[in-house]
C-alpha cells in the first residue's frame, strides 16, 4: 500500500530505489477506475504504479499499489507531462506498461507515444477516430451497426436538424472533453427551441463540433456494453463481457451505479466489428440503447480506455487489463470461464434507493454478504470501491464525503 503520495520528484527517486521483478504497470488517474485496475494488476502479482495530479483519489491507498506519486495534468501542460513520465520510465530497470482511465490521459499518452512505456492499445489516429462520435457514427453506418438518428451542425442546418428529429433532443459533441468542460455533462437534452439555440449558438462559439440526436425512450435498464479487450491479433481472440445498467445515480443523467451481467449476441458481434473496422486494439467499452420501438440496440459510443465498472468483467471472469498486461509483456492470459456477476458502487446505490422510488436489484442475500464482508468469497459480487481486505480505499472514499477531501471525477 502507498501509505504517501509523492511529488513527481520525490516519486522518481523511490522508483530509483526500488527494484521489481516484472514490469510495473503504471495506472492514471487514480480514483475509482484506476483502483479496479490496481487490484486487479495486483492479483496477478503485477506491481503497480498510480500516478494522478490530486492525491485525493482512491487508488494510491489500496494494498495493490507499490507507490503513488503527482503529475502535471496534461490538459494543464502536456509537455511537462511527457516529461515527468519520461523521467518515470527511466527511473525503472522494465519498460512500464501504462493503463490511462480517462479520455485526457488516453489522448495524452497516444499523442506523446513516450519511449520506454508499452501502451497497450492503438495509436492516436486509431483511438482519435473511434473517440471522434462524427467517425464512429460514419464507420457504424458503413457496416449496417444501428446508430441514434443524428445530424452533424456543422454540415445540416440547426433548424433543419431540430425540425426533424422533434423536441425533445439530444444535443452531444463529436468529442467529449472539452464539451464537459463548457457544459458540466458530455450531453445536454433539450426541451425547447430557446434551449437548442442557446446551446448549439454557444458551442460554436467555442469551436466545438456538435451534433442533435434523437431521444430515444429508455429506462435504466436500456444501456448496455460490451466489455472487451482486444489483442493485436483481432477480435478472434478477443476477451469479452456483456454488462447491462440496471441504476444510475443522478436517475436521469447519472453515472452507473449498478450493473449485471447478460449475454446479448449481437451487441457483441456489433461492437466487435466497429472494433476491427477501424483496426483498434486495446481495452474499450462500446455503449449501445435499447430501442423497444424498433427491437434494435443502437450504438451510442465507445469509450478507448478502462471505465468505471470494470471490475464486473474483471470478478466475472474476464480479466481485461491482465490480459492485456499479458500481450505488452509478452507473457500469458488464460481466461476462465466467464459467469454472470453484478457489480455495485455503494454510496451511490445506496442514496438512489434512500432518495427515489426505483427497484433495488440486490437480493436479501447479496445485502447480507455485503454487511457481513463475506462477498469477498462470492463469485457473482463485487463492488466498486468496499473490500474488506482492503480498507483504505473506502476510508478515502468516506473522507470525500465527510468534507475533509475533495476529488473530482467524471467516473
Amino acid at each position: 500500500m502507498a501509505d504517501t503520495v509523492y511529488d513527481t520528484r520525490t516519486a522518481i527517486d523511490e522508483l530509483e530505489d526500488r527494484s521489481f521483478d516484472r514490469p510495473p504497470a503504471i495506472v492514471c488517474n487514480a480514483h475509482i477506475t484506476g483502483l479496479a485496475v490496481a487490484r486487479a494488476l495486483a492479483d496477478h502479482g503485477v506491481p503497480v504504479v498510480t500516478l494522478d495530479r490530486s492525491p485525493d483519489g482512491v487508488a494510491p491507498y489500496s494494498e495493490g499499489v507499490e507507490l503513488a506519486g503527482l503529475v502535471t495534468y496534461p490538459l494543464d501542460d502536456l509537455e511537462a507531462f511527457g516529461e515527468e513520465l519520461a523521467a518515470i520510465a527511466d527511473a525503472l530497470e522494465h519498460d512500464p506498461v501504462l493503463f490511462p482511465c480517462m479520455d485526457e490521459w488516453v489522448h495524452a499518452v497516444a499523442d506523446l507515444d513516450p519511449d520506454r512505456i508499452d501502451l497497450p492499445f492503438a495509436d492516436f489516429e486509431t483511438v482519435d477516430a473511434i473517440l471522434d462520435k462524427t467517425s464512429l457514427y460514419e464507420r457504424a453506418d458503413e457496416l449496417d451497426v444501428p446508430t441514434p438518428e443524428t445530424y452533424r451542425l456543422d454540415e445540416t442546418d440547426p433548424d433543419a436538424a431540430a425540425d426533424e428529429l422533434n423536441l425533445p433532443l439530444i444535443v452531444k459533441p463529436a468529442l467529449k472533453r472539452r464539451f464537459e468542460d463548457a457544459f458540466g455533462t458530455n450531453l445536454v437534452e433539450v426541451e425547447s427551441r430557446e434551449e437548442y439555440d442557446e446551446i448549439v449558438e454557444r458551442a460554436r462559439d467555442a469551436d466545438m463540433r456538435v451534433m442533435a440526436q434523437e431521444k430515444i425512450p429508455k429506462e435504466q435498464g436500456d444501456l448496455y456494453t460490451l466489455a472487451s479487450y482486444v489483442p493485436e491479433s483481432g477480435v478472434d481472440d478477443a476477451v469479452t463481457f456483456v454488462g447491462r445498467r440496471r441504476a444510475i445515480y443522478p436517475p436521469d443523467f447519472g453515472t452507473t451505479c449498478l450493473v449485471s451481467g447478460t449475454d446479448v449476441p449481437e451487441i457483441e458481434r456489433d461492437a466487435l466489428a466497429v472494433l476491427d473496422d477501424a483496426g483498434y486494439h486495446g481495452i474499450s467499452e462500446a455503449e449501445f440503447l435499447y430501442d423497444a420501438r424498433t427491437d434494435e440496440y443502437r450504438l451510442l459510443d465507445i469509450n478507448t480506455r478502462p471505465w468505471k465498472w470494470i471490475g464486473l468483467p474483471i470478478a466475472a471472469g474476464a480479466n481485461l487489463p491482465a490480459a492485456a498486461y499479458a500481450d505488452a509483456t509478452g507473457g500469458d492470459y488464460e481466461p476462465g470461464v466467464v459467469r454472470d456477476a453484478t457489480w455495485v458502487y455503494l454510496k451511490d446505490y445506496a442514496t438512489l434507493l434512500a432518495n427515489h422510488a426505483v427497484e433495488d436489484h440486490l437480493s436479501r442475500e447479496q445485502w447480507r454478504s455485503i454487511v457481513a464482508g463475506e462477498f469477498e468469497r462470492r463469485d457473482d459480487l463485487t463492488t466498486a470501491v468496499y473490500r474488506p481486505s482492503d480498507p483504505d480505499p473506502t476510508y478515502r472514499l468516506l473522507a470525500t464525503e465527510f468534507g475533509t477531501r475533495e476529488y473530482y471525477c467524471p467516473c
